[in-house]
């Protein structure tokens, strides 16, 4: 690299972190779906005619619209699903298939899903132009942390080193100025797992708060549904029982179960005419529906839903309500559990249940002999600890969908006045 070159690579950084002084660098981590995927093929045997059985380079699989049609989707989904391995107690991908989380710590690759910027794969693309009006730098003070969301922490494991050196590093180039995570869905539960592993001294170094966005603190409902009868991702093209094939191989789908801390054990998620599920039995459940692998895949995560243990650094909590979401699967009567549930619904974000959304509640300090006033909560998770002097602010949001909560102009503003002003 000449010297010329290099005095003008210092010189525009030194520009772009002027630009950003003094305020604290954003870390984006996404959720379930919310990084794009790459494939590489060398397959010797397709589903389908029309399926590609080789790759010469990397391509986008998810977001890609163009495989999310009929015909086509049946390759999609043969290429995404995962094989689980009982005795090593870990998934792969199929025989001949290599998929990799592109773009580590940039922000693109998690404000589109899509690398085209087709607007069905926007992302946290408002949030991060909203943040760049107020300031903030892409890829300086803006920054992303992709993963594979079709797998739990257990096998994400190295999310977790890389995602503190991109949060020290992030601090390092951003003046020493401690980092903000925002984090969306499962993404929250996510940097919740890694904020515990970390020492009280490291983030109250490097940690300035986590700003949360829809985040399934215990589960939801839903992801059972999905076991039951798969998911149509909102689209009217797909089938919700071809996607379902691929769905069911993610172990982060069972990480996303209820959590018997929100669950009474009596409960009733799932009726028939023959036996009613709780919590309890989700054993027993998927026995019956013939899915061995996903109660094995529930023992590998649940050690990672059963601590409810406050995070450590100040939380923004911000979720929606007042949207119908499933709290329960009825099946009539002579259908068992082969056919097609009514939906008993309940109050929620479209996915998750408010319980569960507003269960960050739960770690603010205890005033008067009171959790505090907030839509859906039924008292304290079994074993939880509070946060310790830490700040939980919560904002109810009526009608905010998950999905689009990160572009309601409500949560936009919210962030951009935390962000740019000391709370």
């Amino acid at each position: 690299m000449s010297g010329k070159f290099k005095f003008v690579l210092i010189f525009t950084y030194c520009i772009l972190a002027q630009d950003s002084f003094g305020l604290s660098p954003v870390i984006l981590i996404p959720g379930d779906g919310g990084s794009q995927l790459e494939a590489k093929l060398n397959k010797s045997s397709v589903v389908h005619y029309i399926c590609a059985k080789t790759s010469t380079d990397y391509f986008n699989i998810w977001l890609n619209l163009e495989l999310l049609v009929p015909f086509v989707i049946d390759c999609f989904v043969d290429n995404t699903r995962l094989e689980y391995d009982n005795v090593t107690r870990t998934t792969r991908n199929p025989e001949g298939v290599d998929i990799r989380v592109p773009g580590w710590g940039n922000a693109e690759p998690v404000e589109w899903l899509d690398p085209s910027h087709e607007s069905p794969g926007a992302y946290f693309n408002t949030i991060a132009d909203a943040l760049v009006k107020v300031g903030y730098v892409r890829n300086v003070s803006i920054r992303g942390a992709p993963y594979d969301f079709r797998k739990a922490p257990n096998e994400n494991v190295d999310f977790f080193p890389k995602l503190k050196s991109l949060v020290e590093e992030s601090y390092n180039r951003n003046n020493k100025s401690s980092v903000t995570l925002v984090v969306h869905s499962m993404g929250g539960s996510m940097a919740l797992h890694f904020l515990r592993l970390q020492t009280q001294a490291w983030k109250d170094q490097y940690i300035r708060r986590m700003v949360s966005l829809s985040t399934p603190w215990g589960g939801s409902v839903k992801a059972l549904k999905v076991f039951a009868i798969g998911d149509d991702l909102g689209s009217l093209m797909l089938r919700e029982s071809v996607m379902r094939a691929q769905q069911i191989t993610c172990p982060s789908l069972a990480w996303l179960l209820p959590s018997p801390l929100l669950w009474k054990p009596a409960e009733v998620l799932v009726q028939t005419d023959k036996f009613n599920y709780t919590i309890q039995h989700l054993q027993k459940l998927f026995t019956d529906m013939e899915l061995p692998n996903a109660w094995e895949m529930r023992k590998d995560t649940e050690r990672f839903s059963g601590d409810f243990s406050a995070p450590g650094v100040d939380v923004h909590c911000l979720y929606g309500y007042n949207i119908s979401t499933v709290e329960k699967l009825v099946y009539k009567p002579g259908t068992w559990l082969d056919g097609y549930p009514t939906l008993a619904m309940g109050d929620g974000d479209g996915t998750v249940n408010l319980r569960s959304l507003s269960a960050c509640q739960f770690w603010r300090p205890r005033r008067a002999g009171a959790w505090g006033a907030r839509p859906g909560a039924r008292g304290a998770p079994t074993g939880v600890r509070r946060a310790r002097g830490r700040t939980v602010k919560a904002l109810a949001l009526p009608g905010a969908e998950h999905l689009k909560i990160l572009h309601d102009p409500r949560a936009i503003e919210y962030i951009t006045t935390v962000m740019t002003m000391d709370d």
